[in-house]
């Protein structure tokens, strides 16, 4: 979540930042209205209320120090005055102590309600990110690649699931027959193609200094909330497992962002990169239509997944984050497939993200862009509920008070859709597909035949 300090001190910037990203904040304002500001003098609100409360707590603490120093000052009158002057202090005392409980609980009840509501606002947006909620707000940065013209090699392309079919590379009966819809095998040389495509992304990151993790598959929906998903609800694209506080992940972003919850790191440690390989649970609630087909949008898959933590100055998150776009890009160039840069627009950045980039490979089976990475930064916008910190280092010799860090995440290959590009780009007029040659030494083959 953000700094509560700038809803005092910036609350405009707050109403903007709610339209720029389109979030109501409350489900009853309506639409009529100029629900963002509303939204914001309601947040007000919630925070004025607990306020008072601390403050009401404060006045009480010294109603009950001065009646402590009254109760011991009896002991100084005549013995025989002592117990009719204690008695009316002792009363007051309990009824002190009945208020406290009461305050006490009424000041839980208003933090926990601000709380939950300055949950749901988003983080602040990059200047630099366009405004707007449609798919053409979004930027496109660069392209790199030439996309193959395929009239001109006398045939015409087909989408990747009809090509891994005819292959015989994927099996979507089985899966939908023992799981259900949108689950599946990969079969005979996918299984092999998708192992390579783990390691080709995993031997990049060493590469690159990140440390290299396999994660668990499951977390509690108390780090999963802290880093910004939600796991319950009908909104939610989150499996829960039945009775317990577990949830499957859905990005291993959850199970890295999560590792170093409640520390405060030495600064030296910084920046700490991190890696992780996991399954990747996602219900895709409400997809549907020709993007959604194959394996571009499916219950399960596999990825590589690049996480960062950085110092607490945008300076500094934000070169981290031109460094992981630089590393997905060399990812994909390696694999020779075409692409883009988008900058996404303001209306379609998730809650944490202050500015996201996507890589989009051209699919020449749908004749058109297909998001295959991202990479967002949170900055400090889930350090703060999972308060991960770090202590900077000492000034004139003093210890100064510890800062929240900068989370970065980044998708070093989501095999799913790698392979949906991989088939589509690298198919043959004979219905074969080549393999990308980066890819040969991992998988032991360069071409997959018809059978």
């Amino acid at each position: 979540m953000l700094d509560i300090k700038l809803l005092r001190d910036d609350p405009e910037r707050i109403t903007q930042n709610l339209r720029d990203r389109g979030v109501r904040v409350f489900d009853d304002l309506s639409s009529e209205s100029d629900w963002a500001s509303e939204a914001v003098a309601r947040l007000a609100e919630f925070d004025q209320r607990y306020r008072e409360l601390l403050s009401a707590a404060d006045d009480l603490r010294r109603e009950q120090n001065e009646n402590s120093a009254a109760t011991k000052a009896v002991g100084k009158l005549p013995k025989d005055q002592q117990a009719a002057a204690r008695k009316p202090l002792i009363d007051a005392g309990r009824a002190l102590r009945e208020r406290e409980r009461e305050l006490s609980e009424q000041t839980e009840l208003a933090r926990e309600a601000r709380d939950e509501a300055w949950s749901r606002v988003p983080n602040l947006t990059h200047p630099d990110s366009p405004r707007g909620h449609r798919d053409e707000d979004h930027a496109e940065l660069h392209q790199w690649g030439t996309r193959r013209d395929f009239a001109a090699e006398g045939f015409t392309p087909k989408d990747h699931l009809e090509l891994a079919e005819a292959l015989d590379l994927v099996d979507f009966a089985a899966g939908a027959k023992v799981v259900g819809q949108k689950f599946y095998y990969l079969v005979n040389e996918a299984v092999l193609l998708d192992m390579a495509l783990q390691r080709y992304a995993l031997e990049v990151a060493r590469k690159h200094g990140f440390k290299l993790h396999t994660t668990p598959d499951l977390a509690r929906v108390d780090i999963l909330d802290g880093l910004g998903f939600n796991p319950r609800g009908e909104s939610t694209q989150v499996y829960s497992v039945a009775d317990s506080d577990l949830c499957l992940v859905g990005t291993a972003e959850i199970t890295l962002g999560g590792m170093l919850a409640d520390e405060i790191l030495d600064v030296e440690r910084l920046p700490l990169l991190v890696a992780g390989l996991s399954h990747c649970f996602r219900t895709e609630a409400g997809s549907h239509g020709q993007e959604s087909r194959g394996l571009y949008r499916v219950h399960q898959f596999t990825k590589v997944e690049l996480f960062a933590f950085t110092v607490g100055e945008l300076e500094i998150s934000e070169a981290m984050h031109e460094r992981l776009r630089d590393i997905e890009e060399e990812l994909f160039q390696g694999l020779g497939l075409p692409y883009r840069v988008i900058d996404i627009a303001s209306g379609d950045l998730g809650g944490p993200a202050y500015r996201k980039y996507d890589l989009e490979a051209w699919m020449p089976g749908r004749g058109d862009w297909g998001e295959i990475t991202s990479t967002s930064n949170c900055t400090d916008y889930q350090a703060r509920r999972l308060k991960i910190r770090y202590r900077p280092e000492p000034v004139d010799g003093k210890k100064q008070k510890p800062r929240m860090v900068h989370m970065l995440n980044g998708t070093a290959v989501a095999t799913s859709r790698a392979l949906v590009a991989i088939l589509e780009n690298y198919q043959q007029a004979d219905g074969s597909v080549v393999v990308p040659e980066i890819l040969r030494p991992l998988c032991g083959f360069d071409r997959i035949g018809p059978r």
